[in-house]
């Protein structure tokens, strides 16, 4: 059983490359696969905030995406 949020963002890449994406293009990334998010969002507070508030992800897969990313931090 792996990581749902990882699930989502399309698992079955290469975890570095996925992150490459996402600091590249968050929106882009995230609305490929599958996230509704306004065009006008543009910093990773206001997307969260909306992908949370409008129920697109919950409480723990925003602490699992948390989890990675100090993970990713770390790897530094």
């Amino acid at each position: 059983m792996g990581n749902p949020l990882f699930n989502m963002l399309g698992g079955g890449q290469n975890p570095m490359q996925m992150l490459m994406q996402l600091k590249q293009n968050p929106l882009g990334l995230l609305q490929k696969v599958g996230f509704n998010i306004p065009t006008n969002l543009n910093n990773p507070q206001q997307i969260v905030e909306h992908l949370t508030k409008t129920g697109q992800i919950n409480q723990a897969q925003l602490n699992q995406a948390q989890q990675m990313a100090q993970m990713f931090r770390n790897m530094k």
